[in-house]
């Protein structure tokens, strides 16, 4: 027995060497996947050399004659860097997720293959100009090598995530690159969650003015009255009941909501009158979801011969596609906000009770469109479905925003979108670029962007700064009282688009005379304008910061300044409700420690800094006062309503509202806001000491709100997020300049911060070579690199790179691509 014993004994000590050797092993062979420094390769097709010069940030130079021969470059360096990301996009846009990801994703897939985003991208290659099919096709040429590689000695040909899934990548296509372009839609969507949810608020039996309540309008706006939606679409008018629940309607669907509506943004262009260097100065910060790697790549592109001058483009640029889509030329500066014009609408269709496969038109029956899908499953089944469509679009899946349930019965939701044409020209406003050198140039070429619409500034050298809002928006017939505010009859020709506004009448603004042009996802337009955009714009706080704080300022405007906008933590929004909140504390009853709270809050200066308990504090107050005031009251449909609504909560303190919002349903009594302000700090504190601890003194909005860059899929995989998450404490929240929203829907995680300015660009007009620009993550998407998450730091303190046009001076290596 003994033998036996001893001989286990060294067994083990034999094997575990052996097995910390090979486990060390592996990680040496995955971490060897990162591209070497420098290399060089023979690429078919290539039409002359491409040189690739990286600098000590990881940020790609890349030099070549033409721009299909640059967008190779790009190609390459996208792949070499961020080659996961691209195809998590990929895989995305053609509805396929769960090839990699298995069961999990089958209902996002169901969604996005249903909506047919990719076909839509094939249709749109035929509308294609001669350049942009050039760089299209380069930057395909450009990835595929990198991919087809001969990998160096003892090392991974693909990052980490293709070995734990066992996943091999399909080559790059052309089309790929405009998938991932409609994926950008995607993520700036507006509106379909407001028509829907005032759909589910007139389906609960609330009036138009508690509508108003829960979703208000914008004080300049007078829209007009909506339509009786019950009898305009058949509603029922009994109870739901209890059937509907949260968890099996919404969180279906969280990948998708996940996905939807996600941006935000601030930009300005100063012009040189209000300057210290006499010439514009532009800043851009879109908000975007937080992810690792970060969504942007820094890069500088250099077309050297197709010109009458060496051209250059510098700011970031979108893995998967050959652009850089923000920043500067040699001649111009830009930046984008999301407009969040209505380009959507959804449409109710009536089935045909004798025949399912029809549904009413303005003309009479008319059939499906319907295919059949095959999703195929990692390590499960193929599950299949039939995606259908009518005259307007893509027939939702039937649970989708509780449509089932809220629609009457024998009849389905359509969506009509902008995003899904198939003669998507978008990507030519890309290629154009190049050849940009003033405001008007900029203003003429971006006629071809069509989705998603954005708030565009521009500058350039001359001192001349200008705006465009570019992009497609529905006409609708005058006749139409909905104004897509709300989901139409399919069957009623007097919602039908009646095709779409001319370039030329879209919102454009040149040299105004106050010196500035400012957008924050606000209303854009003034009164008189004619043309209807949206009555669902973002509340106006930040835009009214941004021009509180260069119109407040006497002296000249720098860079400098812009860089301590871009780092404002102030909330007017919380400065607001902060006394409406503490006056409706006055004369209740709390405890001498509750008390303490109140009077730090009484002191606040409404600075969301990290350091700070403060903004934690009242952040969980104004949560908890949501949750008391309106989830009784809107029952399976908050969860999809529940955010931070400034505008809402100022109303209801202000007794502005249509009802007593604060009464709960439970109880015999009717309760005041003032109970319930009271009793929602009371949980407020509970909820804090709970997560973070009982003493008051260590709660830091910093740590609560980290920045949380979560990695796809394996931000979801507790033994690996902390590998291949990037997370970083930071200040800000939903309100401020430097913007970190929080998802107070999620109980798990309330206050983290999961969308924020996904990058930062500031561009002086006379020395565009001092630009800075930041991202959140860093250049590299492979967890081993030393540039996988060295931006976070900077980016959380608001600090930034140069990137000039000049040759690298030190460079941290250099790949020669040549003609095969």
């Amino acid at each position: 027995m003994m033998r036996i014993v001893k001989g286990l004994i060294k067994f083990i000590l034999l094997l575990i060497p052996l097995v910390v050797m090979a486990a060390g092993a592996a990680m040496l062979w995955a971490s060897r996947s990162q591209a070497p420094v420098d290399g060089a390769m023979q690429i078919t097709g290539l039409g002359a050399e491409v040189s690739i010069t990286r600098d000590t940030n990881g940020v790609p130079h890349i030099k070549a004659k033409t721009r299909a021969d640059v967008a190779a470059g790009l190609g390459f360096a996208h792949a070499q860097d961020r080659l996961w990301q691209m195809e998590v996009s990929r895989m995305a846009g053609q509805g396929r997720l769960s090839e990699m990801f298995g069961e999990a994703t089958v209902t996002t897939d169901i969604w996005l293959r249903t909506m047919g985003i990719h076909e839509a991208a094939e249709a749109s290659m035929r509308v294609m100009d001669t350049d942009t099919l050039a760089m299209l096709e380069g930057y395909a040429r450009g990835v595929n090598a990198w991919m087809e590689r001969t990998p160096q000695v003892f090392s991974s040909r693909l990052p980490p995530e293709y070995l734990i899934l066992g996943y091999r990548p399909e080559p790059w296509r052309a089309v790929d690159s405009l998938t991932a372009i409609k994926m950008m839609s995607i993520s700036l969507a507006e509106n379909l969650g407001e028509e829907a949810l005032r759909l589910g608020f007139r389906r609960i039996g609330l009036s138009d003015a508690e509508v108003r309540d829960l979703l208000p309008y914008q004080d300049t706006d007078t829209p007009p009255p909506m339509p009786d939606l019950s009898a305009l679409l058949g509603l029922d008018t009994k109870p739901i009941g209890e059937t509907v629940t949260t968890a099996n309607a919404s969180d279906a669907f969280a990948g998708i909501n996940g996905m939807l509506s996600t941006g935000a943004s601030n930009n300005w262009v100063i012009s040189g009158d209000r300057t210290q260097s006499s010439l514009p100065v532009l800043a851009n910060d879109p908000h975007l979801s937080l992810m690792a790697p970060s969504v942007w790549y820094l890069a500088h592109l250099e077309v050297t011969e197709e010109f009458d001058e060496p051209r250059h483009l510098i700011g970031p640029s979108l893995p998967g596609t050959p652009f850089v889509l923000l920043g500067r030329g040699n001649d111009i500066a830009w930046g984008f906000t999301n407009t969040a014009t209505d380009a959507q609408d959804v449409f109710v269709e009536r089935i045909n009770p004798d025949n399912p496969d029809q549904y009413l038109t303005p003309t009479g029956w008319a059939l499906f469109g319907s295919q059949e899908e095959i999703i195929k499953v990692r390590g499960g089944e193929d599950q299949s479905f039939t995606r259908r469509w009518t005259r307007h679009g893509p027939v939702f899946p039937a649970s989708y925003k509780h449509f089932d349930k809220l629609l009457p019965e024998n009849t389905v939701a359509a969506l009509q979108w902008v995003a899904l044409a198939h003669d998507d020209t978008t990507a030519m406003a890309g290629t154009q670029l190049f050849d940009m050198r003033t405001v008007e140039d900029f203003q003429t070429g971006f006629e071809a962007f069509l989705t998603p619409m954005q708030s565009m500034v521009v500058a350039d050298r001359s001192g001349n700064i200008g705006f465009v809002a570019a992009g497609r928006v529905p006409q609708r017939d005058p006749a139409n009282r909905l104004m897509g505010r709300a989901p139409a009859p399919g069957w009623n020709a007097i919602y039908d688009w009646r095709g779409y506004v001319p370039y030329k009448d879209l919102p454009q603004q040149t040299n105004p005379d106050s010196g500035l042009i400012a957008t924050a996802n606000t209303k854009i337009v003034g009164p008189d304008y004619p043309v209807h955009l949206t009555f669902d714009w973002e509340e106006p706080y930040r835009q009214n910061r941004i021009e509180t704080l260069i119109n407040g300022f006497e002296g000249k405007h720098t860079a400098a300044m812009s860089q301590q906008m871009q780092a404002d933590v102030f909330s007017p929004t919380f400065a607001d409700l902060k006394p409406r909140m503490l006056k409706a504390l006055e004369g209740e009853s709390l405890t001498d420690a509750d008390q303490v709270l109140v009077a730090q809050i009484a002191a606040w200066d409404g600075e969301m800094a990290r350091d700070n308990m403060e903004p934690l504090l009242f952040i969980a107050w104004v949560r908890q006062m949501m949750k008391l005031s309106f989830e009784d009251d809107l029952g399976f449909l908050f969860k999809d309503w529940f955010k931070l609504r400034g505008r809402v909560l100022e109303h209801l303190l202000d007794g502005k509202t249509a009802r007593n919002w604060c009464d709960v349903k439970t109880t015999d009594s009717e309760e005041s806001c003032d109970q319930i302000v009271t009793q929602a700090f009371v949980a407020a504190v509970a909820d804090l000491s709970t997560r973070y601890g009982e003493a008051p003194g260590s709660w830091r909005w910093g740590s609560a709100h980290f920045a949380k860059g979560a990695h796809r899929p394996f931000g979801e995989v507790a033994a690996l997020r902390g590998f291949f998450n990037v997370e970083v404490e930071s200040g800000g929240g939903p309100f401020t300049l430097d913007r970190g929203r929080t998802q107070i829907q999620d109980d798990e995680d309330p206050y983290a911060n999961t969308n924020a300015a996904s990058y930062r660009g500031i561009f002086d007009m006379a020395d565009l070579d001092r630009a800075t620009y930041i991202q959140t993550t860093g250049q590299s998407g492979n967890v081993f690199s030393g540039h996988y998450s060295d931006f976070a730091p900077l980016w959380a303190d608001v600090k930034s790179i140069e990137i000039p046009a000049t040759d690298v001076a030190d460079p941290e290596g250099v790949w020669s691509l040549s003609p095969g």
